[in-house]
């Protein structure tokens, strides 16, 4: 009888570890996490397409800042036959930690089949 009594006080003993646990992990404050990468870069890219009437062909950097997001994307300014001579540029795109859109600037402008000479930009 005396270890059936043990086994049992042993069972209400875990069961209220396991209910104080519980209730501890739903009274912890989530850390609010913003948006996912590919949230932003998805948003960054239509808030710029929106903007300056270009689409954007792709995102050439991209980091998260204390401010919030930091992108460089490639847009095709202006079309022209053969597509090798259609004049790209990269813009500089700054949004908050929510992901919308606080800023940008073109950094420069070159043609599509032109390769790059400035060491990396």
């Amino acid at each position: 009888m005396t270890n059936t009594k043990k086994t049992s006080e042993s069972h209400d003993s875990q069961r209220g570890s396991r209910e104080s646990q519980n209730s501890h992990e739903s009274h912890t404050p989530q850390k609010s996490q913003g948006p996912k990468p590919m949230e932003v870069l998805r948003e960054a890219r239509a808030q710029l397409a929106e903007l300056t009437g270009m689409t954007a062909e792709s995102v050439s950097s991209f980091e998260q800042t204390e401010e919030g997001w930091a992108l460089e994307v490639e847009v095709l300014e202006l079309e022209r036959v053969p597509d090798t001579m259609s004049l790209m540029a990269s813009y500089q795109v700054e949004l908050d930690a929510e992901g919308q859109l606080t800023g940008y600037r073109r950094v420069r402008r070159y043609e599509r089949g032109r390769a790059d000479s400035r060491g990396g930009r």
